[in-house]
């Protein structure tokens, strides 16, 4: 995993919505958020860009940071 700079919305229950993010020099938008799940690493979510590209992004709470993970062998995050 890698980290980056992600702007999020945190409502008042604590639901995490991220909006865009900033990774190799490009600003990326989000159009809409899929699964989400939790482990060790922290809350990862599936989002899609305007595009169809799907990218695995997990927030750390314990250390407030944002990470990019890869999707798998058959569709690296590139």
């Amino acid at each position: 995993m890698e980290p980056i700079e992600v702007t999020a919305h945190f409502d008042e229950h604590g639901m995490i919505t991220p909006l865009h993010f900033t990774w190799k020099g490009g600003h990326f938008r989000i159009e809409s958020t899929g699964r989400r799940w939790s482990d060790e690493a922290g809350q990862h979510m599936l989002v899609m860009l305007s595009s169809g590209q799907i990218y695995e992004l997990v927030f750390n709470g314990a250390v407030s940071t944002w990470y990019i993970a890869r999707l798998g062998p058959e569709r690296p995050v590139i």
